[in-house]
């Protein structure tokens, strides 16, 4: 039997209270926790580790003292990524073009002739191709013929008249005028540029480089009157010289003028309301004309059958009627401006003792031509009189673009909606003579005599054209812009 523990309690119970030491089920003895480091029940338990800090990416570098920011290169494995800041990237900054030194410009005497000879024979191809293919009735034509015939066209293109078997033929082709007018002008720009003289604004050196085009234009044109003149076609070589002299000038000095800025100088120069009414002027013109070549294509149009008729009466091939067809052509802005005159009341006349207007038609024997079936054969009646009113509604958009303009330039001013009133009318009553100068201009270009007593008047008279001109689109752009101005508000 055991004894008793020495605080009065028996083995029993000591046992009871203690458990007996060994190892515990599922965790081992005590050393071999210690010796395998595995947690205990009753330890505390054990920090783990932070995870590592991501290294912070690197700052951008400030930019150098070029303003540009230095390209930044990332490692990506076994290849080097480049980052580039687009938004400071480097910037090529071309200099703007300058004039040639004096020293390596062209010489003028060189450059303007040159210019002007390319100008002259750019313009003459197309006459010489629709000449030669009018020429071509039945197998007949002839090389030599078809160039004289090609040159006394280009020289009639520009003014000059002819005399031939059956009178003096002076009713020039527009279309052919204007593009040689545009050749000259492109001449005058080469010519500029050439001798160094773009972007000054000079108006000296542009008239300079004009009158040498000019005088070099004049000189071909003399040449070209020596070679068409024939037994039964007479050209005068001075009246070449002289028309072909002012036609270059003209048409060069335009183009010497915009190279040079020297244009564009001046219209700054002037008061607002002289530089608004000669543009308002300019564009009323255009529109008007424009009316009257849509109403010249619509009666031709119209009149297709009787055109047919009359191209079919030639008798040629193919290509004779392809030249006849350019012919045609060629006359259509005549046809245009006679139209704008038959709209704007004067009409034109088709011979003598004829007349064509909207309250009257009398004319005689025609020319034998596609393009006159378009002419009226009576008066307007009924719902035609409505085309006497498109010229003014013409005027009128000319009149609400200047007020557009207007509102729109002075926008920025407190005072400017103000005072606006003063400058629309202003630059609509100059407007209105301007255009009618520019009509009365076209009118006179467009008219001529084409051989015999009974067809020596042909056209339009032109100051009826420039009073009618003029007084139909100064009312129409004071309505249009006193409209457009009242319908902006204050």
């Amino acid at each position: 039997m055991r004894s008793p523990n020495p605080d009065g309690q028996s083995p029993a119970a000591d046992d009871r209270r203690d458990p007996p030491t060994g190892p515990i089920p599922g965790m081992g003895t005590d050393e071999q926790a210690i010796g395998l480091d595995l947690p205990r029940h009753d330890d505390p338990p054990v920090p783990r580790e932070p995870p590592p800090e991501p290294e912070p990416e690197p700052e951008p570098e400030e930019p150098d003292d070029a303003g540009q920011r230095p390209t930044e290169r990332i490692a990506v494995g076994e290849r080097t990524t480049e980052r580039i800041d687009v938004g400071n990237r480097p910037t090529v900054r071309l200099p703007r073009q300058r004039p040639a030194p004096p020293g390596n410009r062209a010489p003028l005497l060189v450059a303007g002739p040159v210019a002007a000879l390319f100008a002259a024979c750019f313009s003459f191809l197309p006459v010489a191709v629709a000449l030669t293919l009018a020429q071509l009735t039945e197998g007949a034509g002839q090389l030599g013929g078809a160039t004289r015939a090609g040159l006394a066209g280009w020289l009639l293109a520009h003014g000059v008249p002819l005399g031939t078997s059956l009178g003096p033929l002076g009713l020039a082709p527009l279309a052919v005028g204007v593009f040689a007018a545009w050749r000259v002008s492109r001449a005058g720009v080469h010519t500029s540029r050439a001798y160094g003289i773009a972007h000054r604004g000079n108006p000296v050196e542009a008239a300079k480089v004009a009158g040498t085009v000019g005088l070099g234009y004049a000189v071909v044109g003399a040449a070209a009157a020596l070679l068409a003149a024939k037994p039964g076609l007479e050209v005068s070589a001075l009246r070449a010289f002289l028309q072909l002299l002012v036609f270059g000038t003209l048409a060069a000095l335009v183009g010497a003028l915009r190279v040079t800025g020297a244009l564009r100088v001046t219209a700054v120069r002037m008061p607002p309301v002289l530089r608004d009414g000669i543009r308002t002027g300019v564009v009323g013109a255009v529109l008007v004309l424009g009316t009257g070549a849509a109403v010249a294509g619509l009666s031709v149009a119209l009149s297709g059958g009787e055109a047919g008729d009359v191209l079919g009466a030639y008798h040629t091939g193919v290509a004779g009627q392809v030249g006849i067809t350019l012919i045609c052509l060629a006359y259509a802005p005549n046809a245009a401006i006679w139209a704008t005159a038959y709209l704007l009341g004067p009409g034109f006349a088709v011979g003598v003792d004829t007349t064509v207007r909207t309250t009257e038609v009398d004319v005689g024997t025609l020319l034998p031509l596609p393009l006159v079936a378009g002419i009226p054969d009576g008066p307007v009646g009924g719902l035609g009189a409505l085309l006497l009113a498109i010229p003014l509604v013409a005027g009128m958009i000319a009149g609400w673009l200047l007020a557009r303009r207007v509102l729109r330039l002075r926008a920025g001013d407190a005072h400017g909606r103000h005072r606006s009133w003063g400058s629309l009318v202003g630059a609509a009553a100059v407007g209105g003579p301007v255009a009618g100068l520019l009509l009365g201009a076209a009118a006179l270009c467009s008219r001529g005599p084409v051989g015999g007593p009974r067809l020596a008047e042909m056209g339009p008279v032109p100051w009826q054209v420039a009073l009618a001109g003029a007084l139909v689109v100064t009312v129409g752009a004071t309505v249009g812009a006193a409209a457009t101005r009242a319908l902006a508000g204050p």
